[in-house]
């Protein structure tokens, strides 16, 4: 908005003593084309390199909302409801998206790795939309206890991070060590980055952070699809996709609208 403002002042004759009056458009227009431009920094990341203008898009073709400006990782410039248009709710979307894609992957992971130990013989009997019926070390309403105990720590501080963004930093303080910049969703340091992948140059940074929304963006999706293969087969996604490959012309996501 500064630089704008002082293009206005060099390229407008001085009228001094002369009072100027504002419309009630003008001030309107000048409060919506300012919530627009704050609206660019509600995600952005302080060690990324963004995306060029010319980036992939949703719709090609398209023109991306002002507010999606590619200083987000897998920004294709989609969002036709204008929700991340207030700067907040951008940061917030941005972060919880973030944050399901994480827990998606590791849910996709849990559901395809025992059931892949099953056929091999490791594990027997294993369903997991009938995991919560199994019996385990402790009762369902001590495991439930537990989990929000520790959920609601693991959810506070994450709370807390992005309020004051590196206020929840877990790494040593070592007088010859400069941390690195607190970035909110991206803790890195020697318990979650002990690669170091995350320290790089910010644009090598910005691949690999789009590489893991994309992959939990498909996360999230393929969760969806068991669910219903679940609901509908009573079976693993393993198991339909041997179905699919022995049958495809029967087995496959058009059969679930044909009458038996």
């Amino acid at each position: 908005m500064a630089p704008s403002i002082n293009s206005i002042a060099l390229s407008t004759p001085p009228t001094r003593g002369i009072p100027r009056k504002t419309s009630r458009n003008t001030a309107t227009c000048l409060a919506v084309k300012k919530t627009r431009l704050n609206a660019t920094k509600g995600g952005r990341s302080s060690v990324c390199e963004p995306l060029p203008p010319d980036r992939p898009l949703w719709f090609p073709g398209s023109s991306p909302p002002e507010w999606l400006d590619g200083s987000l990782p897998g920004d294709y410039g989609f969002d036709p409801l204008g929700l991340g248009s207030d700067p907040d709710l951008l940061k917030w979307f941005a972060q919880a998206e973030l944050v399901h894609g994480r827990w998606a992957m590791l849910a996709v992971a849990g559901i395809l790795f025992p059931e892949w130990l099953e056929t091999w013989g490791r594990i027997e009997n294993y369903s997991w939309f009938d995991a919560g019926a199994q019996e385990y070390f402790a009762d369902p309403i001590t495991l439930f206890v537990v989990q929000m105990i520790l959920m609601g720590w693991v959810e506070g501080r994450r709370w807390a991070d992005m309020i004051n963004p590196g206020c929840v930093g877990m790494d040593f303080k070592l007088p010859h060590k400069t941390r690195p910049k607190p970035d909110v969703g991206y803790p890195g340091g020697l318990w979650f980055d002990p690669l170091m992948w995350g320290r790089g140059s910010p644009e090598p940074v910005m691949v690999l952070r789009t590489k893991e929304i994309k992959n939990g963006r498909l996360a999230m999706l393929a969760f969806v699809g068991f669910c219903f293969q679940a609901v509908y087969t009573g079976q693993g996604p393993l198991d339909n996709l041997a179905a699919h490959i022995a049958d495809p012309g029967h087995c496959n996501i058009f059969s679930a609208f044909t009458s038996h």
